[in-house]
């Protein structure tokens, strides 16, 4: 067995299959230092930052087939430990200067968003292209100057300095890439020379491929590891480049079936409430025929997996849920059908690793968020307590926003005042209520 290397080898590298679909693949386990495409021999070496990061990528990718476009990759440790020169130029660039600058953002307490990169980049020098995207130790971008002097001068003057006084500092190195692809202008990605991009892919969910993950910048890419996992970046960060004990991440059934439902008390937005905690949200459909019965069509199969695998079993409304895979691939657009593709309530549009991540059964403790600053645990209490007997409250605020844990007697309570109240108004605000893991509340719990 070859010996573990910062270097992996991928082999059967087709010519459709771009620089940047083999970034998306790995950059999720941490800093890429070079990569090249040997072209000739369908294969490429790509180096990263350390050993254990590799490490971390190739166990990921002996349980999940990686597959890039449709195409199967398969990767293994290289018998080189550290890409030379001569491998280098194989692809025609060394660690000479690049008119594409790797910037890792380091202490990130606020956003950066590409606005705030270009006011940040673009004084010293015309920006054609930034795109931004999550790995699971943090924040990067890619940005492509139009010069490469630009890009120089960028980096001296940069490299070390904080965005924010005392925070979000810059990381600057060279990429090696060739150029950037841009497929829509968003807070995630911009084409400065290209104003007409689209802001999402038209006929696909927002929540699919590059806007879902946040951590996918190779939008048109399919760098995933089967090909319902649209979301393989954000999953890999999400859970250190393993997945949940339970599930397999080979499921491609996008459509729930929930059963035995209080037909009195449920709909459909209830049913939102409570499965968008696992994915975004297409459709949902209640069964006429079968009043206690509803279709719920989910982003796609890995999450579908993920709702089924922690909510079989959950009680709501008196009712012990049954949860399984329905037959239909998806839900038929029609006058009975709710439609939640477009809703700005889905939680997997923005910090799909973070959601990901804090995924679990029903608990008896909730989570509340967006919650207005004035607010007093009185009017949590009094807004929450018709669902059930609610034993502690924590009022507390982080990165100065305020968020409250509620602990009730039982799981059946906690879960019927999240789908409830979640996406209710208090005060004014929007509330988001989530399941914690947390088992109790104490007084530094945050």
């Amino acid at each position: 067995m070859t010996e573990p290397s910062k270097v992996i080898h991928v082999r059967n590298v087709g010519h459709e299959i771009s620089e940047n679909d083999l970034l998306q693949l790995f950059q999720p386990f941490g800093v890429i230092t070079k990569l090249v495409m040997l072209r000739a021999k369908n294969q490429a070496l790509l180096q990263m930052q350390d050993v254990p990061s590799a490490i971390n990528a190739l166990q990921f990718y002996t349980n999940v087939q990686p597959t890039i476009r449709g195409r199967n990759v398969y990767v293994q440790f290289s018998s080189h430990q550290e890409l030379t020169t001569m491998e280098q130029n194989a692809q025609g660039r060394g660690d000479e200067p690049n008119r594409i600058l790797l910037v890792t953002i380091h202490h990130m307490l606020y956003p950066i968003t590409v606005e705030v990169l270009h006011q940040v980049f673009s004084p010293h020098g015309f920006v054609e292209k930034i795109v931004t995207f999550q790995k699971s130790a943090g924040f990067q971008a890619l940005i492509q100057y139009q010069l490469r002097p630009s890009a120089v001068v960028a980096r001296s003057s940069l490299q070390g300095r904080n965005i924010y006084d005392g925070c979000c500092q810059l990381d600057i190195q060279f990429s090696n890439l060739d150029e950037l692809q841009v497929n829509y202008n968003n807070e995630r990605s911009r084409d400065f020379t290209n104003p007409n991009l689209p802001a999402e892919q038209k006929g696909r969910p927002s929540q699919s491929g590059y806007s879902e993950a946040g951590g996918m910048y190779a939008p048109g890419a399919r760098a995933v590891a089967f090909p319902q996992m649209a979301n393989a970046a954000a999953i890999a960060a999400a859970f250190g480049g393993g997945l949940p004990p339970g599930i397999t991440g080979t499921n491609d059934r996008c459509t729930v079936l929930v059963s035995n439902l209080n037909s009195d008390r449920i709909d459909e937005d209830k049913l939102f409430n409570l499965f968008s905690l696992y994915g975004n949200i297409i459709r949902i459909k209640l069964l006429r025929n079968k009043p206690d019965h509803a279709l719920v069509q989910m982003g796609d199969g890995f999450q579908a997996e993920l709702a089924v695998h922690f909510l079989k079993g959950a009680l709501l409304f008196g009712k012990r849920l049954e949860v399984n895979f329905s037959k239909h691939p998806n839900i038929t657009q029609g006058a009975d059908t709710h439609e939640y593709m477009n809703s700005n309530l889905n939680r997997f549009n923005r910090n799909a690793a973070k959601n990901y991540r804090y995924c679990c059964s029903p608990t008896k403790m909730i989570h509340l968020s967006t919650l207005p600053q004035d607010v007093t645990e009185e009017e949590i209490v009094s807004h929450l307590e018709e669902h059930g007997s609610i034993v502690n409250t924590k009022l507390f605020e982080m990165n100065g926003k305020k968020q409250a844990l509620v602990l009730f007697e039982i799981e059946e309570q906690a879960t019927e005042a999240l789908v409830c109240k979640h996406a209710s108004s208090l005060g004014g605000s929007i509330i988001r209520i989530s399941f914690s893991q947390l088992q109790s509340i104490r007084e530094n719990s945050q």
